[in-house]
């Protein structure tokens, strides 16, 4: 006598298999949402001032984090750009670049799902000293 299995322990393996499928899904849409914000720039430009303010920051993922003081006119209250940098080699030429006039040029990019990526939304990718 051949014996089949219940129908109760295929319902459950298939809901097994189900919620698997549905975690697998919502990672990879997590995954793919998260490509899509860090390489899709919603804007694009470039700010000059002066760096007040400029560290290493994190527990995990470490990154470094900016502030530019932006000058319209001597004796004005200055305008406070916050900024990331990711690259280190961008970094340390911000590093070496303090106390001089810089041109930071920068990426936008919006709907980051977590700080691990940067505290702001404005990634610098490269900076030079201005005159």
């Amino acid at each position: 006598m051949a014996s089949t299995p219940s129908t109760g322990a295929r319902k459950g393996r298939n809901w097994f298999l189900w919620s698997v499928g549905f975690l697998f899904l919502i990672i990879a849409l997590l995954v793919g949402y998260t490509w899509l914000a860090l390489n899709w720039s919603y804007s694009s430009g470039e700010r000059a001032g002066y760096v007040q303010k400029f560290s290493q920051k994190g527990w995990l993922c470490k990154t470094w984090e900016g502030e530019l003081a932006i000058v319209a006119l001597p004796g004005s209250m200055p305008e406070i750009f916050p900024f990331t940098v990711r690259d280190d080699k961008v970094a340390a030429d911000i590093n070496a670049a303090m106390g001089k006039r810089v041109a930071l040029s920068y990426d936008q990019h919006l709907g980051i799902p977590s700080t691990c990526f940067g505290e702001t939304g404005y990634y610098v990718d490269k900076v030079r000293a201005v005159e």
